[in-house]
């Protein structure tokens, strides 16, 4: 499935369901990078915006708010609660945090190469509480 522009929750297509089990789609998409994050209670990741690289995230396990908004704007974040089994997306050039409200477990793919190098390279770090890019 794909995010619609400005949105971060993305709509899970129904799995294919057999006597084995089944298989859950996430992404639909050319990608560069697959990652599996962990993250403590009260962790915060993300004050930064990415120039190029998109994300798509689906949390396995625990919980969190996700907020972005897009690079320049000065209102508020848009937020969201994340539980286990949501898939959401941080376009490129969207101002992003993520506020781990437990240990958790997140599955994040993305278009660019995650090597340390095209990561910071592509990364912008955002002043908490500040908006960026104007």
């Amino acid at each position: 499935m794909a995010a619609q522009p400005g949105e971060a929750m993305v709509p899970l297509r129904p799995p294919f369901v057999d006597e084995r089990g089944e298989i859950q789609n996430l992404v639909d998409a050319p990608l560069g990078s697959a990652l599996v994050i962990t993250s403590k209670h009260g962790a915060i990741r993300g004050n930064h915006y990415h120039t190029t690289d998109f994300h798509y995230c689906w949390l396995q396990r625990g919980g969190l708010i996700y907020a972005h908004r897009p690079v320049g704007e000065r209102g508020a974040h848009q937020r969201w609660v994340i539980r286990p089994g949501q898939l959401f997306y941080t376009p490129p050039m969207y101002e992003h945090i993520m506020e781990f409200t437990e240990d958790s477990v997140i599955f994040a793919v993305s278009r660019n190469s995650r090597t340390m190098a095209d990561y910071e390279q592509d990364t912008v770090r955002v002043t908490p509480g500040q908006s960026s890019g104007s």
